[in-house]
């Protein structure tokens, strides 16, 4: 069903928008709330690459009933007063980067979106068309594309065309794994951490698994984790075998993409490396994954083994040289595009949400 059009405002420039897209988060750390996220992530053919008939009983029968209260935990400790992590960092970057962007005197409007959960592509989509955008740019928050994140979400705006009668010139980001500026800042992250903490005896670079069958089957993601990690590797100087690149966030009983992050590091423990920093470059904020996953199930995995130290690099978030690079990133792909035009009740919006957050930092 075509959706009705916004009330068209005749002698309105059109305007540019740019969307940050991020994977999702439940609303509270509760098992209802987190039931009706992993509800929609796992009935996600991109997710769970399984046949309907077969996932889906599993899904509702079994993993719906069990997981919801054990996840609900885990969030609950990681949990802020402000929400969920992953949305505050992600809020504030798309805050950040339409400052980034007015200074640069670029008139776009910026919004965040959640693939699963709220606020929901769709509804973001349809808000900056009723402000004017009629061009809009979709920046996937995943520096290596995979089918499962970035196919997903451009799914989830094809969806939204099929239901949109005048539909908005659109471009996509496909991946920045090995953009200068987001590998700068990665860099600048973790010597930071060492200006402070010191070095450690290992660095682990830890991306999201995802199963072994997406790479037999095309998907570029672990080719480009692994380019990731060895130009990070290359900026920071370190010795040859330095830098340890594993995945984390196993998921059910096939083989994902290895080696395993919790496992090696019980390993570095056992051999005799008392001190080892994790940083995980794929997330470009902190999330379940990393604040539960890994600075607290594999910190005592680690410690348990026999390891001292476990430092833990907190993901980009809101560094400037993330939202400076973000920034030209942005720029790049809205070259062509004409960005002075734009709705100015929604642009003062923006300019002082914008203000407020540089003012809290």
């Amino acid at each position: 069903m075509v959706a009705p059009e916004p009330v068209h405002a005749h002698g309105r420039a059109s305007g540019t928008a740019v969307i940050l897209c991020n994977l999702g988060t439940p609303d509270a750390p509760t098992p209802a709330a987190v039931r009706r996220y992993l509800a929609e992530f796992l009935s996600d053919p991109r997710v769970v690459e399984i046949p309907r008939l077969i996932w889906l009983p599993i899904l509702h029968g079994i993993v719906l009933r069990v997981r919801p209260a054990r996840s609900a935990r885990k969030y609950a400790s990681i949990w802020t007063p402000e929400g969920s992590p992953l949305k505050v960092w992600t809020e504030r970057q798309a805050l950040l980067l339409s400052g980034y962007l007015g200074q640069r005197e670029h008139r776009v409007i910026v919004r965040h979106a959640m693939r699963y959960g709220e606020p929901a592509i769709a509804k973001v989509l349809d808000a900056v068309k009723a402000e004017g955008a009629d061009r809009i740019l979709v920046v996937p928050l995943y520096p290596q594309y995979a089918a499962s994140t970035t196919a997903s979400i451009d799914d989830e705006v094809a969806a939204w065309m099929r239901r949109t009668r005048n539909v908005p010139e659109l471009r996509f980001i496909k991946h920045y794994h090995d953009d200068e500026g987001y590998l700068s800042a990665l860099a600048a992250r973790v010597n930071e951490h060492w200006r402070v903490n010191g070095r450690p005896d290992k660095l682990v670079l830890s991306f999201h698994g995802l199963p072994r069958r997406s790479l037999t089957l095309g998907d570029p993601y672990h080719c480009e984790c692994l380019t990731t990690g060895r130009l990070v590797a290359e900026r920071l100087r370190v010795r040859e075998g330095f830098v340890v690149v594993t995945f984390q966030s196993r998921f059910g009983r096939a083989e994902w993409l290895q080696p395993y992050t919790e496992p090696t590091l019980v390993a570095l423990a056992r051999s005799g490396v008392a001190r080892v920093d994790v940083f995980c470059p794929g997330f470009t904020s902190d999330c379940l994954e990393t604040l539960e996953e890994i600075d607290q199930e594999a910190r005592a995995a680690f410690m348990a083994a026999g390891g001292t130290t476990l430092g833990y690099v907190p993901c980009l978030n809101d560094q400037h040289e993330w939202i400076a690079a973000l920034s030209a990133l942005v720029v790049r792909h809205l070259q062509g595009w004409d960005l002075r035009a734009v709705d100015a009740e929604a642009l003062d919006r923006q300019r002082r949400r914008a203000l407020a957050a540089g003012a809290s930092a």
